[in-house]
């Protein structure tokens, strides 16, 4: 029988590996690397996209979440389709993809055709990046594939937060459309390292594709990521709500398919099984919680602080040195003492930096401060994204992991849209009311018009923009901004605390202690075994 990942040795305790190991994951975590940046740089430049084509918020928040849009809806189909025709094959052609995407995003001619190559630019992402921890799953085994995994999951999450600091670079110097070509040079070195080191056809499915669960797993989640993203824009509330209702009636359809579909693109008894649906619910919690406080974050640092963007960006470096540090000990922890104690650990820090979040950073705070809630941040998203998505590859057949991995990219975005959206909502809730009893206070701004006070309650920015045109009150103006800003940021902050809480609860009561853990993994290993036709592939 031929070695389906290319090692001359035999499967040990310590796990396999494919032939030039170093290099193929090295090429893997390049690949990811690259729809990782892509996701991130867009936000940063926001504000000067809408000055270059005077776009609507609309507009811009289409800009905003058009790449998460085309990625999150594409991924479990994409991943299905990969498993059944050729990872190696649909990498590639993420890779190539976004090329294109990235060059029509940077020289676009009006925001409509921007959202539009943001949307394809996620599509790329959704061929590309999942297939990296597909393939990753299948050339590696044992705890072997355990490291492997932390290694991609750190430096994927490292190279996402380092987005907005790097595009805070360009657009100093550059037009808002060089943060789109960010990528290029990675993608330069990806693609020849993919074709020449990454193996082919390992382990791959053999039964036809679902292809009417992919269709409608595109609509079902592109609608709820939609609505999820306008729930919180004014003016936008009844199309958020005809969005997920929507999203609700094509998710009943997508569950009634899976149960009846003979070869289902979600197979929903693994998808039961509480080594895959606690990780993929905890990996939703803690993804989903790095980026709504990065979101929110960013915010008090520029509003509050007083940050400029590259300032801002290079505040959260702490959080990236430990994430990129932390990740190849949980590694060493999840095969130690398991997938369970790992996660719990990793949100335990979760807990600590949003607790210093909430009680220390004030309007005068120093860096230190600042810096030690990433420090924690960092610990606990090194700590639970391992055992997050190792869990999601390991409770699935090999030749499917199409299904973990997308389920795996899902964390991300389906909870970093729920998160930031909700954070969003808070802190915009919790802004309004701080600074409408502000006003009521003051006697020197109790008398303003109704239509400034609506400006001073809807956002720092416009608080700003009215302390800008009457500098007798500015001082006044800008201080209940800031002090409101931290009314409403604690509201945010407690919501993401009591999520984390309930997560770790959810870790702690449902998911298997260590022994069990390694037993129910022996046991889909032998199913998935069972199910194979004996006969591996040739690389």
């Amino acid at each position: 029988m031929s070695d389906p990942i290319g090692t001359s040795a035999a499967p040990t305790a310590r796990g396999t590996a494919p032939a030039k190991a170093g290099l193929v994951l090295t090429a893997l975590i390049l690949a990811s690397a690259v729809a990782n940046l892509n996701l991130a740089v867009a936000n940063v430049a926001l504000p000067t996209i809408g000055d270059a084509f005077n776009a609507t918020q609309v507009q811009l928040n289409l800009v905003a979440v058009g790449y998460s849009l085309g990625l999150a809806a594409s991924v479990l189909y994409l991943g299905a389709v990969g498993d059944r025709y050729g990872r190696k094959l649909m990498l590639m052609g993420g890779l190539l993809l976004s090329i294109v995407a990235c060059i029509a995003s940077a020289y676009a001619p009006n925001p409509g055709f921007l959202v539009v190559a943001r949307i394809v630019g996620g599509l790329s992402a959704g061929m590309a990046y999942p297939t990296t921890l597909a393939l990753i799953t299948a050339l590696w085994s044992g705890p072997q594939r355990t490291k492997s995994i932390a290694l991609w999951s750190a430096l994927g999450g490292g190279v996402s937060m380092l987005g907005p600091l790097l595009a805070g670079l360009l657009l100093e110097d550059f037009w808002w459309g060089s943060v789109f070509l960010l990528t290029l040079p990675l993608v330069a070195v990806a693609i020849p390292m993919v074709w020449r080191f990454v193996p082919a056809h390992v382990n791959e499915e053999t039964e036809p594709v679902d292809n009417l669960g992919g269709v409608l797993s595109i609509f079902f989640v592109g609608a709820l990521i939609l609505g999820i993203n306008f729930a919180p824009v004014p003016g936008s509330t009844t199309m958020a709500f005809v969005l997920i209702g929507l999203s609700l009636v094509i998710g009943g359809f997508f569950i009634w398919r899976q149960r009846r579909a003979s070869n289902p693109l979600y197979d929903l008894k693994v998808a039961a099984r509480p080594t895959f649906w606690v990780a993929a619910t905890g990996g939703i919690i803690v993804f989903g919680s790095l980026m709504g406080v990065a979101f929110v974050s960013q915010q008090y640092l520029q509003n509050v602080l007083g940050y400029d963007t590259v300032a801002a960006g290079a505040a959260i470096l702490p959080a990236v040195v430990m994430m990129v540090l932390v990740a190849p000990r949980s590694a060493r922890l999840v095969e130690s003492h398991g997938s369970r104690r790992t996660l719990l650990s990793g949100q335990a820090f979760l807990v600590v930096a949003i607790v210093i979040m909430l009680v220390f950073w004030t309007t005068t705070e120093s860096y230190w401060v600042v810096g030690l809630a990433y420090v924690f941040l960092g610990i606990g998203v090194g700590l639970a994204g391992t055992p997050s998505s190792n869990s999601l590859t390991g409770s699935v057949p090999v030749k499917r992991v199409g299904m973990a991995s997308g389920t795996a990219d899902l964390q991300r975005d389906l909870g970093g849209a729920l998160m930031t959206s909700l954070f969003g909502a808070l802190l915009t809730a919790g802004y309004a009311g701080a600074m409408s009893s502000a006003i009521g206070s003051s006697k020197e701004l109790s008398d303003v018009t109704q239509s400034t006070q609506s400006q001073l309650t809807m956002s720092f920015e416009g608080a700003e923009a009215i302390a800008a045109q009457h500098p007798k009150y500015a001082s006044q103006i800008t201080e209940a901004a800031k002090q409101s800003f931290l009314d409403g940021d604690q509201w945010a902050y407690i919501a993401g605390l009591v999520l984390v809480l309930i997560g770790m609860f959810v870790v702690f009561r449902f998911y298997p202690r260590h022994q069990q853990e390694v037993a129910l993994k022996a046991e889909y290993a032998r199913e998935s075994d069972s199910s194979a036709s004996g006969q591996h592939p040739n690389v």
